[in-house]
């Protein structure tokens, strides 16, 4: 009997992406994640990072965290069902809920244990998910694991969502329970979603409607306060508001924010919540600090804002396509995926950190170089930026 290699396939299939250059090659960041930071030993412009308000090296953050490993140690020492559930994160979720306008919120280890735990809880079988085609890995991974049926509706499409729904309706046996899901802010293209025009379809077929606002928070509504102040919707037209503490807020976490029927429902079936250890109390005491931040000092997000504005007109003043964006995220359209490597390599050259999104993460013809603004970017990074930009576009011929 001949025996096989059992795990000969990791080689294989790792070699396989390198040769069609699919594979990640990790560059190290060394030092705070800041608009002018050291990568790979060089000195370079930051364009990539999702840190948009700059708060992971603000100050009161660092302070809060060093206070708490003082105060409460380095660990919770246990998951938060058990022994790990400390004060800093009940304070946490008072904050957060008041600063949502929501009954309560819900703090998890991550977005996408947020995605993974709760999707599956809130639709199993007999059950629909009704879901954008352009939706984020986290949340198709969640619904993939419910035992509902699935739908997809065409990206951002209300009408098409219409049709889908109607569908939905026609089923027999008759669906207990219809879930629609939605980002808020899409993260290739960095458009939003039209959540004041889904959340009335939603109500007219009874859906619950549930949004993940990852890249809205800090970002879009009142004071950064996400997707359903940008809207000016009422709290009970989305059921279910997801967000995260990586991104805008500069530390690590994901939420979701509701009634208080949907906490106690989701710290109750959660398995990603149940079963991970809770975050440690420096982590937790940074993301209240970056609350305090968001309250007290609102210039971030103007500042935010503003640059998003004047890099956008910049590049598209140099004839280059920005595709669908409407927010901090500013693809910059190249096509081909070898065009859009060497775009950034040569960009990473001039001094400008920005990532090339090629296939699979995108089709074939859509490769980009994603931008994504940082409200501590002043005029003159931006220039010089916008330089670099000119320059290789210009080199490649696209401009």
């Amino acid at each position: 009997m001949v025996r096989r290699d059992p795990v000969g396939f990791l080689r294989e299939e790792y070699e396989q992406l390198v040769d069609k250059e699919l594979d990640w090659k990790l560059r190290v960041l060394e030092g705070p994640s800041t608009p002018r930071c050291v990568v790979d030993g060089k000195k370079v412009l930051m364009l990539c990072s999702n840190n948009y308000l700059s708060l992971s090296n603000h100050s009161a953050l660092k302070k809060a965290a060093i206070d708490a490993v003082r105060t409460h140690g380095a660990g919770s020492g246990s998951v938060r069902p058990i022994a790990g559930n400390m004060d800093l994160h009940m304070e946490l979720e008072r904050r957060l809920a008041r600063f949502k306008g929501a009954e309560g919120s819900l703090v998890y280890q991550t977005g996408f244990a947020a995605n993974a735990g709760l999707i599956p809880q809130l639709a199993d079988a007999g059950d629909i998910i009704v879901s954008d085609e352009l939706n984020h890995g986290s949340i198709i991974d969640g619904v993939r694991l419910s035992k509902a049926d699935r739908a997809v509706y065409r990206h951002c499409d209300v009408e098409d969502l219409r049709v889908v729904l109607k569908k939905v309706e026609e089923h027999v046996p008759a669906y207990r329970r219809i879930l629609i899901i939605t980002d808020g802010v899409f993260s290739m293209d960095g458009d939003i979603a039209p959540v004041d025009k889904i959340a009335p379809v939603a109500h007219d077929h009874g859906a619950m409607v549930y949004v993940d606002d990852a890249h809205g928070e800090g970002v879009l509504g009142d004071g950064g306060r996400g997707i359903v102040s940008h809207f000016r919707l009422k709290r009970d037209d989305v059921h279910v508001e997801m967000g995260t503490f990586s991104k805008a807020f500069g530390v690590v976490g994901g939420h979701v924010s509701g009634t208080r029927d949907l906490v106690n429902f989701g710290y109750n079936k959660s398995r990603t919540w149940l079963l991970s250890g809770s975050h440690p109390p420096a982590v937790v005491a940074a993301c209240i600090a970056a609350i305090d931040v968001l309250e007290t000092e609102p210039k971030h997000v103007r500042n935010l804002w503003s640059n998003t504005d004047y890099f956008r007109k910049g590049i598209r003043d140099l004839g280059l396509d920005t595709g669908k964006s409407q927010t901090p995220i500013i693809p910059v359209m190249v096509g081909d995926s070898g065009a859009a490597k060497s775009f950034s390599s040569r960009l990473f050259e001039l001094g400008v950190f920005a990532l090339p999104i090629v296939f699979p993460m995108v089709s074939k013809d859509k490769a980009r170089i994603r931008t994504i603004m940082n409200a501590a970017l002043t005029k003159k990074d931006l220039d010089e930026a916008l330089g670099a930009f000119e320059k290789v576009g210009k080199e490649l011929k696209l401009i």
